[in-house]
């Protein structure tokens, strides 16, 4: 079976063609479907999506101390840690600047930063390491409860690589990359989610060049023995973004994959869509995101932008709202670390920390993640039901009958992306009643 999709912005008479890289091959085609939506249609289905894989059903069940339900026990809750790893990215600005720092954690318990952590700014004379930047950082994300992903340890780009590390022979190339790995893989160990380990493997391959095919395969196995906590990513650009772009399709960073398993590679890995958009085709990111699934590996947007354009804050919301809704999708972080001089691709706020039409987009999605505090009451089996994204909450359960020195009963509970229907009871027990 083939999927697809694409975005038609005409009416009329079209042909759809299939074509063979292969020349000699005979298609035959049979039982084609083609369903057109609407925009609103379009993202009728992504809001369903979401309610169904972001949320799940949870049943409250009020009972007495002899076990008989409660009926009218007023029922409130309020989630404490959002489920779904939603961040932006930061560099060494941020330090500092209070307003940066103020605009940044109180949205934000996520980060990646920007090019601290890359080869070209820790060693940049050969043997002269300097991390003093990155962990400072590191300790800054740290003390605001933000959890931090690795970018990047190798880059397979040759012009990202620090300059001297061009001209090396292989045999000091490779000692130079080892210690590379070993060094930085070691030094943040245990306190990173995940390593960006060769990135760009798919568009480019200097040390495969330099070193053999199965370079990346040894670097991933290698920061995996160092750090087993850190899961190692696979990290590149335009499978989801550019369906013209066929160095990273889907099913090249599947073969890549693939490649790096045969050669020795067994440990974990993850998938790495970095998101640098323009004029985003939808129907081609779900399709794209779709064939990835079937890796049963993690998935992350790592780096999100739109290019400048007058619908850059629409095209950033239809973005986020597909992959968020995506079942197959773990986590999304915006690549918009602010400078003075502007932002890489895409900006949030201006030079004063005020929102750009992009950071109220951002705003907005975070307002959603965040489930506002319900009340209810149970029904006459003791029963409350309602739907909650994923996530820690804590609810406080009253009743009338309940004497004034114990009024309330309070629990702290999880919400968890297996959780099909959970139900919660709680007893009343030891709790006096008037």
């Amino acid at each position: 079976m083939l999927k697809g999709g694409l975005v038609v912005n005409a009416s009329g008479p079209a042909q759809l063609h299939f074509r063979s890289e292969n020349a000699t091959v005979e298609l035959w085609v049979d039982s084609i479907s083609l369903q057109p939506f609407s925009e609103d249609e379009w993202k009728a289905h992504q809001d369903q999506t979401i309610e169904k894989v972001r949320k799940s059903k949870v049943i409250f069940r009020a009972v007495d101390p002899q076990g008989r339900p409660l009926a009218n026990a007023s029922i409130s809750i309020r989630q404490l840690i959002g489920n779904f790893p939603f961040g932006c990215a930061i560099n060494k600005n941020i330090l500092p600047n209070p307003a940066y720092k103020s605009w940044f954690t109180s949205r934000f318990r996520l980060t990646v930063f920007e090019n601290e952590m890359k080869w070209y700014s820790t060693e940049t004379s050969p043997g002269k390491e300097d991390y003093s930047v990155a962990d400072t950082l590191l300790r800054f994300a740290t003390m605001n409860g933000a959890v931090v992903r690795g970018h990047n340890v190798l880059w397979d780009d040759p012009q990202y690589n620090p300059s001297w590390v061009q001209a090396l022979s292989p045999g000091d190339l490779e000692a130079a990359a080892t210690k590379r790995v070993n060094s930085i893989v070691t030094r943040y160990k245990g306190q990173l989610i995940h390593w960006d380990v060769v990135n760009e493997n798919i568009h480019h391959n200097f040390f495969e060049s330099k070193l053999g095919e199965t370079a990346s395969s040894v670097f991933y196995g290698q920061a995996n023995q160092i750090d087993g906590k850190a899961i190692p990513f696979l990290n590149d650009y335009n499978t989801i973004e550019k369906k013209d772009d066929q160095t990273s399709s889907p099913p090249k960073y599947l073969a890549k994959i693939k490649e790096i398993r045969s050669q020795g590679y067994q440990g974990p890995l993850g998938i790495g869509l970095e998101g640098h958009f323009g004029a985003p085709d939808l129907a081609y990111v779900r399709t794209s995101i779709d064939l990835l699934a079937s890796t049963k590996l993690p998935i992350w947007v790592t780096e999100l932008d739109v290019s400048s354009q007058p619908n850059q804050a629409t095209y950033l919301d239809q973005i986020i709202r597909e992959v968020r809704g995506h079942p197959a999708i773990q986590g999304l972080l915006i690549w918009a670390a602010w400078s003075p001089q502007g932002c890489y691709r895409m900006c949030l706020t201006d030079n004063n920390f005020r929102n750009l039409p992009t950071g109220d987009v951002v705003d907005k999605i975070i307002k959603e993640l965040k489930h506002e505090d319900l009340i209810g009451t149970t029904d006459d089996e003791g029963h409350f039901e309602t739907s909650l994204y994923h996530g820690d909450y804590e609810a406080i359960i009253s009743h009338p009958a309940m004497t004034s020195s114990s009024s309330s009963v309070g629990m702290k509970f999880n919400v968890a992306p297996t959780t099909n229907q959970e139900t919660l009871d709680v007893k009343f027990s030891s709790i006096s009643f008037s």
